[in-house]
């Protein structure tokens, strides 16, 4: 007797996806796009909804609006989390979606994913208080707690699977060439 598996992910729309993309390389190039408005201080909103895929613009469902700000420890309103935070939101949020994709696709019926992700930051670099101090992160840590019906093993290579596709993942571990202009 076989055990449907439901952890809400539509692998097989995934592959399908994949299969057609294979053929069809221009309709992979993405553009994702932020718009952000100065407030005061150093407080920010940004706001997502259209992106453009699949040879056309495209819409979000609905607009996401995100604050960020910096704590009152740094003599700010702490009107939103510090836009470095926002890489560890992301950094979560795509390895927790890769686990959930990956464990779908290999039959493992998952109960709990939970993580806790660390950035460790030198913030004299930012504040230009010693010159040989990085502005990011140092190194980024992520402890994975996930309840599935599988074996340590499986959900280990669960989590490297999850490591291996993600966008954000690659994006902080690789180089990304990054242009800043004035209009």
């Amino acid at each position: 007797m076989s055990t449907t598996v439901v952890n809400g992910v539509n692998v097989q729309a995934l592959l399908d996806a994949r299969e057609a993309l294979k053929g069809a390389p221009e309709a992979a190039q993405f553009v994702w796009r932020a718009s952000s408005k100065w407030q005061s201080g150093v407080h920010s909103t940004t706001t997502i909804q259209k992106f453009y895929g699949l040879g056309a613009d495209q819409e979000h469902k609905s607009e996401s609006v995100f604050e960020a700000d910096h704590p009152e420890v740094f003599a700010a309103e702490d009107n939103g989390i510090t836009p470095i935070e926002y890489l560890l939101v992301g950094l979560a949020s795509c390895l927790t979606a890769g686990v959930a994709s990956v464990a779908q696709n290999r039959g493992i019926q998952l109960r709990s994913v939970e993580s806790v992700v660390e950035g460790n930051h030198d913030v004299r670099g930012i504040l230009g208080a010693d010159s040989d101090v990085r502005n990011g992160f140092n190194d980024i840590k992520v402890t994975f707690s996930i309840d599935a019906d599988a074996s340590k093993a499986d959900i280990e290579a669960l989590v490297a699977q999850s490591q291996k596709r993600s966008a954000v993942f690659d994006a902080l571990t690789n180089p990304t060439d990054v242009t800043v202009e004035v209009a």
